[in-house]
């Protein structure tokens, strides 16, 4: 893992945030600042589904909380995807971009746009997010069928999310 980390960063050139290199295919754009980084633990929830006569475990959404730099949980992160802070400043997401650094172990790294503000508060102000460090949280590998269809199944992740705002 170590090399294909360092692979990225070499072939990609890269910003630094959250301690870690943000690979050019999911940096925020030009002039977005990094305000707040939380760490997430939790469940990404995934249902059995029948599409075009294909059985497959679709993901619904996150349940995860965000923890601060001490430990001491700041939000939460939901269905939407919404990430809401403690005093009830909340935003609504859309991917832009994602980037799989080690899809056999975890979820993949996104690029996530603010479509939505609710409250004024520490996201009242935020633009983009991104999603890295994760760990976990792939779509289940018990068989979905038709036995199974509707069912749904928590997996276990962790990620660190990245705030940004416009200075």
């Amino acid at each position: 893992m170590f090399k294909k980390l360092m692979y990225l960063v070499v072939i990609l050139p890269a910003i630094a945030s959250a301690g870690v290199a943000i690979p050019d295919a999911i940096r925020p754009p030009a002039g977005q600042v990094a305000k707040l980084t939380v760490h997430a633990k939790g469940d990404q929830i995934y249902q059995c589904t029948l599409n075009g006569g294909v059985y497959s475990w679709q993901i619904q959404a996150p349940d995860a909380k965000l923890f601060d730099g001490q430990g001491q949980i700041v939000g939460n992160h939901y269905s939407g995807p919404v990430w809401e802070y403690k005093e009830g400043s909340r935003v609504v997401g859309r991917v832009v971009n994602k980037l799989d650094v080690d899809p056999a172990l975890s979820i993949s790294w996104l690029l996530v746009e603010v479509v939505s503000h609710k409250g004024n508060g520490m996201f009242s102000d935020v633009h983009f997010i991104n999603r890295i460090n994760t760990h976990g949280g792939l779509a289940p590998v018990t068989v979905c069928s038709s036995n199974h269809l509707g069912v749904e199944k928590r997996v276990a992740y962790t990620a660190d999310y990245v705030f940004y705002k416009t200075p």
